[in-house]
């Protein structure tokens, strides 16, 4: 009896932290990795690289982005914003609008 008791109790217990954890996703819109930005030598050549496809300013920068290695985005001067795609060895494989915002 008390061995069903416990059973149940640890059962309700893990039910009610796994319906708190969607809850949360939920309100959140999803669990989001923390993008870590790109750093030292890497920074500069993947900036050079962006800038000579895009002409603006970087804004932001992520390594292991989901479409490519390095991710540099790029303010133009009219505030549009542009996601370069770039390779390890800091090539473009890609450009576009960033529309996310």
């Amino acid at each position: 009896m008390i061995r069903k008791r416990k059973t149940a109790l640890i059962a309700l217990a893990f039910a009610a932290i796994t319906v708190a954890g969607t809850g949360t996703a939920i309100a959140t819109g999803g669990v989001e990795e923390a993008e870590t930005p790109i750093t030292g030598v890497a920074l500069e050549r993947a900036s050079v690289a962006a800038l000579a496809v895009v002409s603006g300013k970087v804004t932001d920068t992520e390594v292991g982005d989901e479409e490519s290695y390095y991710e540099v985005e790029v303010t133009r001067a009219d505030g549009s914003e542009v996601d370069v795609q770039l390779d390890r060895g800091f090539a473009v494989v890609s450009s576009k609008p960033d529309d996310k915002k």
